[in-house]
């Protein structure tokens, strides 16, 4: 079984990546020179990112015009790592509770 919510977590850990992830979220689609142009590292850099990301399951190629590729985020890519943030706060927060609970009759 594959670690989704740890490779989401992992990808997503890297400041660029995470910005590569919130230029998709505004622009919807985007290409490697239009991302080498907004972002301070190489063509190859950028690249390399996309894979991470693509790797986690968060990106997907899609056709451009001619020759072009684009990258656009996979819907619903980050809800196995949302499922998994909502469940640990539950859990946290019903065991923070008991411990006031407690607190509170000792």
């Amino acid at each position: 079984m594959t670690d989704d919510v740890g490779a989401i977590f992992a990808a997503l850990a890297d400041p660029t990546r995470r910005r590569v992830v919130e230029t998709l979220l505004a622009e919807g689609r985007t290409s490697v020179p239009a991302l080498t142009a907004e972002l301070p590292i190489t063509r190859q850099a950028v690249a390399k990112h996309l894979a991470t990301l693509r790797d986690a399951g968060l990106v997907e190629r899609s056709p451009g015009r001619g020759r072009e590729v684009l990258w656009e985020l996979r819907p619903g890519a980050l809800a196995p790592a949302a499922g998994w943030m909502q469940a640990t706060q539950r859990a946290w927060e019903g065991r923070l509770d008991r411990l006031k609970r407690a607190v509170e009759r000792g």
